[in-house]
């Protein structure tokens, strides 16, 4: 059985790696080759539409100049990847006290 047009391009954008991206025509060639088809130009919107359902729900991204894009709003040429790890949440500021800012009364 042959593998959905989304399982297929999460599957190229895994073997890529973090941190790299897909082109959409390779997904297009993958999908087109596996379906035994010689155009594989008519498989491009397939491949957009799978890539937005499935940036849509986290699983990848859609690149524009190398940063993420919504996946409701870009336009033109994009790349296909992983998304990127969220950043690590910045560390709550200390709360200091009257007593610890005192330097003992003096100025």
């Amino acid at each position: 059985m042959s593998e959905t047009i989304e399982d297929l391009v999460l599957r190229l954008a895994t073997e890529r790696g973090p941190a790299k991206t897909i082109c959409p025509t390779e997904a297009a060639r993958a999908v087109a080759e596996q379906r035994g088809e010689e155009d594989w130009h008519d498989r491009l919107s397939d491949v957009r539409a799978a890539a937005v359902r499935l940036s849509r729900r986290g699983k990848l991204a859609i690149y524009r100049k190398g940063k993420p894009v919504d996946p409701n709003l870009f336009k033109g040429v994009y790349r296909i990847g992983l998304p990127a790890p969220e950043a690590a949440e910045p560390e709550a500021e200390a709360v200091i006290t009257d007593a610890e800012r005192s330097d003992g009364g003096e100025s």
